[in-house]
């Protein structure tokens, strides 16, 4: 993309995983910036891993290779960014704004998913000849673009769950154009994870994003589940959840939405 350090963009028929491929690409030294894009990927996965099946063609499936070189505590950042950009990419292409439901989904405002996010951190000993580079963290995106077309072609537990953009704007979506206006969003983003000041630049609007807070949810751990309120995204990127008697942290797990955001 001109402009950005995004100009090395690898398009691939088919694929495992955009993942996958460009962690390989970066312990062989491969630079920041490289985006692999795939019409259609056989393993693609998301969070715990989940899978997401949709005609080949239809959707946005890419990956970014960056390098921000962040403190270990806020290396969510990264993913952060990304839905950040993917949520401007949306306005700036069909105006429509999603929000984002902790910790990587983007949302349309009646709550059905539109996009799913997935980073993965290299961070084992640099390649032979690279040891100046950052430790890499791919980042890939998932957006139903313009696949469901309606609900029926959802099977029924997903109805009223998930949606593509063509739904909510009512004709199908570019999703090259949608591309190009992410990676221009996503530019300036990750040249401010650079310095502490943008950091916390990114991490408040992150907050701002997050329809999460200030709505009910059901937390589930690997051992327990909890209700709660969501009333802030930490630092760190971790959501606090008002419990009533006081409140808990949570690192990492599976938050429903128990009701929308008013």
């Amino acid at each position: 993309m001109p402009g950005t350090r995004f100009t090395d963009i690898r398009r691939f028929d088919t694929i495992d995983s955009t993942n996958r491929y460009l962690l390989d690409e970066a312990r062989a030294g491969a630079a920041e910036g490289v985006v692999a894009v795939a019409e259609h990927q056989s393993a693609g996965r998301g969070r715990l891993g989940r899978s997401w099946e949709a005609p080949a063609g239809a959707n946005l499936l890419a990956s970014v290779l960056l390098r921000p070189g962040l403190p270990s505590d806020q290396r969510y950042l990264a993913s952060a960014v990304v839905a950040l950009s993917a949520i401007e990419g949306v306005d700036a292409t069909v105006g429509y704004r999603l929000g984002i439901k902790w910790p990587n989904d983007l949302l349309a405002p009646d709550g059905r998913k539109v996009a799913g996010i997935l980073a993965e951190a290299d961070l084992s000993a640099p390649t032979p000849g690279h040891s100046d580079v950052d430790p890499a963290i791919v980042v890939g995106i998932g957006v139903n673009v313009n696949w469901p077309g309606d609900d029926s072609a959802l099977p029924d537990h997903l109805v009223g769950v998930a949606a593509s953009l063509r739904q909510l704007v009512g004709g199908p979506v570019d999703r090259t154009e949608l591309l190009g206006a992410m990676l221009q969003a996503l530019e300036p983003r990750v040249a401010d994870l650079g310095t502490a000041t943008g950091r916390e630049r990114q991490a408040a609007a992150l907050a701002q994003a997050c329809t999460t807070i200030g709505t009910a949810v059901r937390v589930e751990l690997a051992d327990t589940r909890f209700e709660g309120t969501a009333i802030a995204v930490t630092a760190e990127g971790h959501l606090v959840v008002d419990v009533g008697d006081g409140t808990r942290t949570v690192v990492a797990g599976d938050v429903v939405h128990v009701r929308s955001r008013t």
